[in-house]
């Protein structure tokens, strides 16, 4: 199909600017919007560079797919950006970790495709996130080490690094992150957040998704293609756990009487 030059350059120019950036406002998403073949132009530039456009509420995105897409966030960005000066990968992967839980926290399964909840307060999150670490150590150390071949997530690392922080039940009622601590990696997750505009600050300590995050989790996240099994891995074994809890309290209670 051959294009008008001006098309071409009209869908280049907003590419540019997606791919600087990696979004777009208003005025920009509506070009986008009003003409098929700049927006047919622009969404087989961002395929050439594994990545694809979205947009959510007033913004255009360009979200990488794969890992090696050029506008993938490096793992070394994120340890100079977020991390502390000699961090290394377990604090990436518990990084990853916090953002899938708090992800999880607004959907009531790892199937669903809707949120169930407003908003999530830090604290709440923080438990949360202890809760599954706490799942992973249920795992019996060599079957979880066959499952960290199977995803290539070093989730011993990730109890080690979690485990080696302050209690949860820190007395500090402000953390930075110059202390290591898990509030204070938790108030690291909530920038990282904040920053690629996943979430947004509702409240004093309350964080809830954005449109943009909705998005990406309806189209991708649950995607078995993106997630790997990751989130299944993290959420089936605890429901299973919770079942058998639950059906033994049944029986237990059923004696009693």
């Amino acid at each position: 199909m051959a294009y008008d030059n001006e098309v071409v350059m009209r869908a280049f120019r907003l590419y540019a600017e997606l791919s600087l950036d990696g979004f777009v406002d208003k005025e920009r998403l509506q070009e986008y919007m009003a003409d098929d073949e700049v927006r047919g132009l622009v969404d087989q530039f961002a395929r050439e560079v594994d990545c694809v456009t979205l947009s959510a509420g007033s913004q255009l995105y360009m979200i990488p797919l794969v890992r090696l897409s050029p506008f993938h966030v490096t793992n070394d960005y994120l340890k100079k950006t977020y991390l502390r000066a000699q961090a290394v990968n377990a604090d990436l992967y518990l990084l990853y970790l916090t953002v899938i839980v708090f992800v999880g926290a607004f959907y009531d399964s790892y199937q669903s495709m809707e949120p169930t909840r407003n908003f999530i307060p830090m604290d709440e999150w923080t438990v949360l996130v202890h809760e599954r670490i706490d799942t992973l150590k249920e795992h019996d150390p060599e079957e979880l080490k066959a499952y960290e071949r199977e995803f290539s997530y070093n989730w011993t690392a990730i109890v080690e690094k979690w485990d080696s922080m302050d209690d949860i039940k820190e007395t500090a009622k402000r953390q930075t992150g110059n202390t290591i601590s898990r509030l204070s990696f938790m108030d690291t997750a909530r920038r990282f957040l904040l920053d690629t505009q996943l979430a947004e600050e509702v409240g004093a300590g309350e964080l809830t998704l954005t449109e943009k995050a909705s998005i990406v989790v309806q189209r991708y996240y649950m995607e078995l293609e993106y997630n790997r099994g990751i989130l299944q891995f993290l959420y089936r074994f605890a429901d299973e756990k919770k079942a058998v809890r639950e059906q033994k309290e049944e029986v237990e209670h059923a004696v009693d009487q």
